[in-house]
C-alpha cells in the first residue's frame, strides 16, 4: 500500500479514484463490470458494490440495462468548481478573449499534470471549429505546443518519466525521446514551442509557457489551420501571443492573490 508523507493510503479511496479516472479516460466508450474489475484487479462483487454506491451519488451513470457504466454528472460539477475556484484561470480569461479577438484563431490555456497537459480554458475560432479543443481534454505533453513549451522549462533530467519510444498522435509526432529533446532545445532558444501538425493533422500550434511558476506549469497556445498560415501570419501570431503572455504574467505574479496558495 502506498504511503505519502508517512500516512498510509486509504485503499477504498484509492480504488474509487482509480475507477473514476478509468471511466473518465474512456470518454464516449462505456465499460462493462467485467472490464472494470479486470482493469483494476478487484473482484466483480466488490466492483459492483462500488459502482452501485457511485451511481446512487451521481458520480457514475449506467444505461437502462444496468450493464454499461460511464462517468456521471457529479464529475462535471466538481470539474467546473475547480475551474471557477482557480485564480489563475480566472485571471487569464480576459486575455484569452483578447488574443482570440486579435487573431481570430483558437486559443488555449492548459496545465501540466505529470506527463500530460490538461486544457482548462479554450476560445474557439469562429472560422474553424473542431470537437477536440474542449476543456478537460488531456494529451501527452510531447504531442503539442502547449506541452512542449512546458517541458522546455525543465532541464532534460527533470522531465516527466517517458519511454525512449513515444506514442504518436499523427505521423508528425516525435517518435523518440532523443528527437523530442532536440526539439526542446530549439524551443528554449526560440522562446516558444511550435507544433507543426504533431497533435492534429492540418493544425499548427504555437505554445508559450507562463512563467509565474518556476518551472512553469501553465501555458497558452494559438492553433491555426495550415491553410491560413503564411510567414507573415506566423510572425503576427507569435507577436500577439508574446504580448498576451506578458500581460497574464503581470496580473498573476508568483505567489500573489488572496486565499490559499495551491500547489500546481
Amino acid at each position: 500500500m502506498a504511503e505519502t508523507g508517512g500516512v498510509r493510503e486509504v485503499k477504498s479511496a484509492g480504488r474509487t479514484v482509480e475507477l473514476l479516472e478509468l471511466l473518465a479516460a474512456r470518454g464516449e466508450q462505456p465499460a462493462r463490470l467485467r472490464e472494470l474489475a479486470e482493469e483494476l484487479g478487484v473482484p466483480r462483487s466488490s466492483m459492483y458494490a462500488l459502482l452501485k454506491t457511485l451511481i446512487d451519488r451521481g458520480w457514475v451513470r449506467t444505461d437502462v440495462t444496468g450493464s454499461l457504466y460511464g462517468i456521471g454528472i457529479r464529475a462535471l460539477l466538481t470539474g467546473t468548481s475547480y475551474l471557477d475556484s482557480d485564480p489563475r484561470v480566472r485571471a487569464a480569461r480576459p486575455y484569452l478573449d483578447e488574443a482570440s479577438d486579435a487573431l481570430g484563431e483558437t486559443i488555449h490555456f492548459a496545465r501540466l499534470d505529470g506527463g500530460d497537459v490538461v486544457y482548462l480554458a479554450t476560445r474557439e475560432s469562429h472560422e474553424y471549429l473542431r470537437p477536440f479543443s474542449r476543456v478537460g481534454r488531456r494529451l501527452p505533453a510531447h504531442v503539442g505546443a502547449l506541452g512542449k513549451a512546458l517541458l522546455a522549462e525543465r532541464i532534460d533530467r527533470e522531465l516527466p518519466l517517458m519511454s525512449e519510444e513515444l506514442d504518436q498522435a499523427t505521423p508528425n509526432t516525435h517518435r523518440t525521446r532523443a528527437s523530442l529533446l532536440a526539439d526542446l532545445k530549439r524551443v528554449r532558444e526560440r522562446g516558444h514551442a511550435i507544433d507543426r501538425e504533431e497533435g492534429v493533422l492540418g493544425i499548427v500550434g504555437f505554445g508559450f509557457a507562463l512563467r509565474y511558476d518556476v518551472p512553469a506549469v501553465d501555458a497558452i497556445s494559438c492553433s491555426v489551420p495550415t491553410a491560413r498560415l503564411t510567414e507573415g501570419r506566423e510572425e503576427r501570431i507569435v507577436a500577439v501571443m508574446r504580448e498576451i503572455r506578458a500581460k497574464i504574467e503581470t496580473v498573476v505574479p508568483r505567489g500573489s492573490g488572496t486565499g490559499p496558495q495551491w500547489r500546481p
